[in-house]
């Protein structure tokens, strides 16, 4: 048996020495030490020898298992460093390569367009109103002279969440809740989202954008409103864009208008964009109706007002000449990095 350890421990060294990687390593150890190792099996032969050898091969077995252990122990440090170092090698940075180019940002067009609308209005002495998009029956109608049962509500095409709360068709609310917290003088806009159950084509979405309005004070002519818009579009659009005005009705305004301008596909040919007329509408207008005024405790016997409302989406067609709507809202980056 003494032969038997010193033979395991001498070949046992032998391969630790021409051991290259922790895999093999590993290997080694198992077929020594292992349940079904060679020094394990040599220990179970022991119960064989005459009781007065055992102490000397026991002995002789834990120092052949400690001398393994350590030797093992030894080079799994050595070759566990040598692996280390291969690692980081592997792993160095070269600080004088280039970094990763990360690509910047862009507003998107009706953000850039909608910051130009709020710079040329604050100009002219304007400042910002905000009001909820769900918004009540009462301040989306009833408030603007839209009475339940009346015929304008079904031009609206409005999505209701129930009998008296909606989805804003416009932001004309916000108009009178700004009234009624506010007196005379007033000059305000009020952009935000409205909603509305349009079929989706080049220039209809259910959802969009609308810019709301309004100027109260003392001596408001129609004049004034005429002059305001044909600023603000001369601003936006340079000063050759050609303006129009149309009679038109809207129940919280009395007169009221819509403003065109001239359509940016056709030059005022006709195409499909303008629908053959060479003018593209961009906003509705009128003089505050005096119900209203009276209705938010105004009284319109001594102020007077106008209002208008634009829609965000047609304003920036006419300004980048995009002839489709749907594009503002399909997120193809290839269209949105030309902004």
């Amino acid at each position: 048996m003494k032969e038997q350890l010193e033979q395991i421990k001498a070949q046992s060294m032998q391969e630790l020495e021409s051991a290259t990687d922790l895999q093999g390593l590993d290997e080694i150890r198992i077929k020594y030490l292992g349940k079904k190792g060679a020094l394990t099996s040599v220990l179970r032969g022991m119960g064989a020898l005459p009781p007065e050898e055992r102490p000397q091969a026991g002995a002789l077995a834990n120092q052949a298992r400690a001398a393994i252990e350590a030797a093992i122990e030894q080079k799994d440090a050595q070759l566990s460093g040598q692996a280390r170092k291969a690692q980081l090698a592997g792993e160095t940075l070269d600080v004088t390569m280039p970094g990763r180019r990360h690509k910047a940002g862009k507003l998107h067009p009706l953000t850039q367009v909608l910051d130009d609308v709020k710079d040329i209005f604050i100009g002219m002495g304007f400042s910002i109103a905000q009001g909820p998009d769900v918004e009540l029956d009462y301040y989306n109608f009833e408030a603007l002279n839209i009475p339940k049962n009346h015929p304008a509500r079904d031009t609206q095409d409005t999505f209701y969440i129930d009998e008296n709360v909606v989805l804003r068709t416009q932001t004309s609310p916000v108009q009178v809740r700004v009234m009624e917290k506010q007196k005379p003088p007033i000059r305000i806009i009020a952009p935000g989202m409205v909603y509305r159950s349009d079929a989706v084509d080049a220039t209809h979405s259910p959802v969009f954008h609308q810019i709301e309005g309004l100027v109260v004070d003392k001596g408001i002519t129609m004049g004034d409103l005429k002059g305001t818009l044909e600023v603000f579009a001369h601003a936006l659009y340079g000063a050759d864009v050609k303006v129009r005005f149309r009679p038109h009705h809207f129940p919280f305004t009395e007169p009221s208008a819509e403003m065109d301008v001239s359509c940016f596909v056709c030059g005022g040919e006709g195409c499909r964009v303008c629908k053959g007329e060479g003018w593209i509408e961009i906003l509705g207008a009128g003089m505050v109706h005096p119900k209203v005024l009276a209705g938010c405790g105004i009284d319109p016997e001594v102020y007077s007002g106008f209002a208008f409302g634009l829609g965000l989406e047609r304003v920036t067609m006419r300004r980048y000449d995009i002839d489709d709507l749907r594009l503002f809202f399909e997120n193809d980056v290839r269209f949105l990095k030309q902004f």
